[in-house]
């Protein structure tokens, strides 16, 4: 049962009770954009989450039906909250959650540095093994 001090902070200070509403930072981490929280405090504190093309507060509530633009390395990335999840939620759970907006120039920047990223050089370029060391100074002497 709930008590009447409750329901009175409740009917005084709705504001406070809403849970429609979260924080920007725990938004993002919630719906797994960030690995941490404060990996996604720090984001949004450094200007690269931005809600309506404006930067944003860490405590900026967000909405249902809002737009968010975060700047990756070289990328951004667009989402749509579709609803606001009151914990963590599983990684098959998303699409309850967020929509994916990002136009398509930005995934294929996106898919073009995950390909740069994933090349090697190939064996015998650059600095030597310790084998072909070995085998120098082998030679050498």
């Amino acid at each position: 049962m709930i008590s009447y001090l409750l329901l009175f902070a409740i009917v005084k200070y709705p504001k406070c009770f809403n849970f429609e509403d979260m924080r920007i930072d725990k938004f993002l981490w919630c719906v797994r954009l960030f690995k941490t929280r404060s990996i996604s405090n720090e984001a949004v504190r450094s200007g690269k989450v931005l809600i309506a093309g404006s930067c944003v507060k860490a405590s900026r509530e967000v909405k249902k039906g809002e737009e968010i633009t975060i700047k990756r390395h070289g990328f951004d990335e667009s989402i749509k909250i579709i609803d606001v999840p009151k914990n963590r939620v599983a990684a098959k759970l998303l699409s309850d959650f967020i929509q994916d907006t990002t136009n398509d120039e930005e995934i294929q920047k996106r898919e073009f540095l995950r390909l740069a990223r994933n090349v090697t050089r190939k064996k015998g370029l650059g600095r030597p093994t310790k084998k072909d060391r070995r085998d120098l100074d082998d030679f050498s002497l």
